[in-house]
C-alpha cells in the first residue's frame, strides 16, 4: 500500500515539475520574443495585407506584460489601422497588396479597414488587389485598391445580402420542452422564433429594409472607387454577372484575369524591382509589431478609449463580455486621471442584461459630470448596447453599423409537457401565497405572467425615458422609433438616434474638440489577461482546448451556434435588453 501512495506521490511530483519546466520554457520565450518583436522593414517594401484570423474592435493586452499575445487568435481593429497609418508615411513602405483574404470581421470593421486604406492611397502609394475569390465582404474591402485582380479559375460572389432566421415552435411542441416568453415592441422579435413558425411581417419588413440599407451603403462605396452606378452595380448583383472570372472582368468589377505569379511581375514593374528578385513583403502582423512602436497621437493630455464589447451580462465581464464590473472600473480610471480630458465609448454589443445596461449608463452619466463622454458605435450597437450609448453627449455610427432596437423581453423555460411525458411529477411547498413563483415542471400561470409583464413594461420605460433624455426626445418621439425596431447606421441619424456617422478616428477627434485638444495621446481601457494566463488559471484539464471548441468542432460551427443561442435563452436572467435577432449576414 505505501509503495503504491509512494508511486502516485512520485508520479504527480514528475507531473507538476514538467509543468514548472513548461511555464518556464513559454516564460523565457516571450520574454525573448520580447527583444525580437520589432520587425526590420526593407527598403523597397510591400506591406502585405491578409485578413484570416478573428478580428476584434480590441484584444487589449497590457504591452508590458511578458505573456501578451502568446495562444491569442483575434486581431485587434485598432492595431489594423494603427498600422495602415504608419505605413502612409513610412517611406519604406511603397504600396499595400490585399491578398485572398476571407476576412473573418463584421461589416462595419470592414469598413473601417477600407477607409484607412483610402485614406492611405492619397499619400499617393499604390494599392492592389488579388484574390483566387472573393467573397462579398472581401470584394468590398478589395474595391478600395487602384486595380483589383482574380485568379482565372476564381470567381468573385456578389449577389446581394441575405440572412436566415430559425424558427422552434415546432420543436417546442414536439419536444415538450419551451420558452416562456414576455415582451413588448413591435419589432421585439428576439422571442419570434419561439413562438411561431414562420416570420411576422413587422419582422420581414424591418430586416428587409436593414439589409437594404446595409446593401446601398456598401455599393455607394464600391460605385465610387470603381466608377460603376449603383444602378449597374445592382444589375450585375441580379444576373450574377461575376459568378465566373470572365463575367467579372466584363462587369467592371475585376481589372484583369492573371495568375499570382503575373500579379508579383506587375508589381515589381511598378516598384521598378527586377523580375529576378524577390519582393519585399512585409506582412501585416509583423508590421503591427514595428508600428506599436510609433504613436501617431501623443502628449501628456489623454483622450481615454474605453473598449465595451460583446453580449451584456450582470457581472464583472471579460474581452468578449460586456459586464457593469470591468467597464465601470475602466470609467471610473478614466475619470480620476487627472491627464484624462475626455472618454471616448467604443461599443460594439447585440445587448443583453437589462439591469448591467443601466448600471453602465449610471456610470457614464457620473462620468459626465466631470468629463464628456462620446460614444462611438462599431458593428452593432443595439438594445442593450445602446441603452449604454444613449446618455452620451455625442454618438457616432458608421454608416453600416445595426442600431436601435430598443425593447426589452424576458425568456423562462419551461418543461412541464415533457415532464408530464415521461412521468414526473413535481410538488412545491411554500410559507406564503407567493413564496413559490415559477416552476419549470409547472405551466405558467397568469399570475405570475402579470407580474413578470409589470416588470417588462417597467424597464421598457425606463428604457424610453434614458433615450428620451440622453437624445432630447419626448417619450412619444422615443416611443416612435423604438418598438425593439432596428436600424442601420444612416437611419440612425435621420431619426436623431445618432449623431454623426464616421468611425472611432472621428468620435476621438469630436473628444478633442471639446476639450480644446490639438496634442493628445490616447489611453485604451481595460486591459485584459492573455488567453496564456487565463490558460494556466483554468488548467485543471489535459487539454489547452476550451470545451466549447471542442464541441464546435466536432458538431460544425453552424450546429454549435444553434447550440449556443438555446443555451444562452436559457441560462438569461432577469429582463433583456437584446438584438431582436441573430444576424449572421452572407
Amino acid at each position: 500500500m505505501n509503495f503504491l501512495r509512494n508511486l502516485l506521490a512520485a508520479i504527480i511530483g514528475c507531473l507538476i515539475a514538467f509543468g514548472i519546466i513548461f511555464v518556464m520554457f513559454l516564460v523565457l520565450a516571450a520574454l525573448i520574443g520580447q527583444g525580437e518583436d520589432t520587425v526590420v522593414v526593407k527598403d523597397n517594401s510591400v506591406l502585405e495585407i491578409q485578413l484570416q484570423t478573428p478580428i476584434n474592435d480590441y484584444v487589449g493586452m497590457d504591452e508590458s506584460n511578458p505573456f501578451a499575445g502568446l495562444f491569442n487568435v483575434n486581431q485587434g481593429l485598432d492595431e489594423i489601422l494603427h498600422a495602415i497609418n504608419v505605413a502612409k508615411e513610412d517611406n519604406k513602405i511603397k504600396g499595400i497588396s490585399l491578398n485572398n483574404n476571407v476576412i473573418m470581421a463584421g461589416l462595419s470593421q470592414t469598413q473601417a479597414i477600407r477607409d484607412a486604406l483610402s485614406d492611405f492611397a492619397e499619400s499617393g502609394k499604390f494599392i492592389y488587389a488579388y484574390g483566387d475569390f472573393y467573397t462579398q465582404k472581401d470584394y468590398y474591402l478589395a474595391s478600395v485598391a487602384n486595380e483589383v485582380y482574380l485568379n482565372p479559375v476564381g470567381a468573385l460572389d456578389f449577389k446581394g445580402l441575405s440572412t436566415e432566421v430559425l424558427f422552434f415552435k415546432d420543436l417546442q411542441e414536439k419536444s415538450g420542452i419551451k420558452m416562456e416568453v414576455i415582451r413588448h415592441g413591435k419589432y421585439k422579435s428576439a422571442v419570434e422564433p419561439f413562438l411561431a413558425n414562420e416570420m411576422s411581417e413587422a419582422n420581414r419588413t424591418q430586416i428587409k429594409e436593414l439589409l437594404d440599407a446595409l446593401w446601398h451603403s456598401m455599393l455607394t462605396n464600391i460605385s465610387k472607387s470603381r466608377d460603376i452606378s449603383v444602378e449597374d452595380l445592382n444589375h450585375i448583383a441580379d444576373t450574377l454577372g461575376t459568378r465566373t472570372s470572365k463575367y467579372a472582368a466584363l462587369s467592371g468589377l475585376i481589372d484583369e484575369v492573371v495568375y499570382f505569379d503575373e500579379y508579383e511581375s506587375m508589381i515589381k514593374e511598378k516598384m521598378g524591382v527586377d523580375t529576378t528578385d524577390d519582393l519585399n513583403y512585409v506582412p501585416i502582423f509583423d508590421y503591427i509589431r514595428t508600428a506599436s512602436k510609433i504613436k501617431i497621437n501623443s502628449g501628456t493630455d489623454k483622450i481615454a478609449v474605453i473598449f465595451a464589447q460583446g453580449e451584456i451580462w450582470y457581472g464583472e465581464g471579460g474581452s468578449d463580455v460586456i459586464g457593469q464590473g470591468i467597464i465601470n472600473d475602466a470609467l471610473k480610471k478614466a475619470r480620476e486621471d487627472k491627464n484624462v480630458k475626455a472618454i471616448v465609448l467604443r461599443v460594439n454589443s447585440p445587448g443583453g442584461s437589462a439591469l448591467a445596461s443601466d448600471i453602465i449608463w449610471r456610470e457614464i452619466e457620473i462620468t459626465k459630470q466631470s468629463k464628456p463622454v462620446v460614444v462611438s458605435m462599431g458593428d452593432v450597437a443595439a438594445s442593450g448596447g445602446y441603452y449604454i450609448a444613449a446618455g452620451a453627449d455625442k454618438i457616432f455610427a458608421e454608416p453600416t453599423t445595426i442600431t436601435g432596437s430598443i425593447g426589452v423581453f424576458g425568456t423562462i423555460p419551461n418543461i412541464s409537457e415533457l415532464a408530464e411525458n415521461i412521468g414526473v411529477n413535481a410538488e412545491q411547498v411554500g410559507t406564503n401565497k407567493n413564496s413559490v413563483d415559477y416552476s419549470l415542471f409547472e405551466p405558467m400561470n397568469d399570475s405570475f405572467r402579470s407580474i413578470v409583464l409589470e416588470g417588462i413594461e417597467a424597464t421598457y420605460e425606463t428604457f424610453l425615458d434614458r433615450v428620451a433624455l440622453g437624445r432630447g426626445f419626448t417619450l412619444a418621439q422615443a416611443d416612435s422609433v423604438a418598438q425593439g425596431r432596428v436600424w442601420s447606421g444612416v437611419d440612425a441619424k435621420r431619426l436623431g438616434l445618432v449623431d454623426e456617422l464616421g468611425g472611432l478616428d472621428e468620435a476621438i477627434a469630436a473628444a478633442a474638440e471639446m476639450v480644446e485638444l490639438d496634442n493628445y495621446g490616447i489611453r485604451k481601457l481595460p486591459k485584459y489577461k492573455s488567453d496564456f494566463e487565463k490558460l494556466m488559471e483554468d488548467l485543471g484539464g489535459a487539454t489547452t482546448k476550451s470545451k466549447e471548441s471542442i464541441i464546435q468542432e466536432e458538431i460544425g460551427a453552424e450546429a454549435y451556434a444553434i447550440l449556443r443561442e438555446i443555451k444562452l435563452a436559457m441560462q438569461n436572467k432577469g429582463v433583456q435588453a437584446r438584438m431582436p435577432f441573430t444576424l449572421n449576414i452572407k
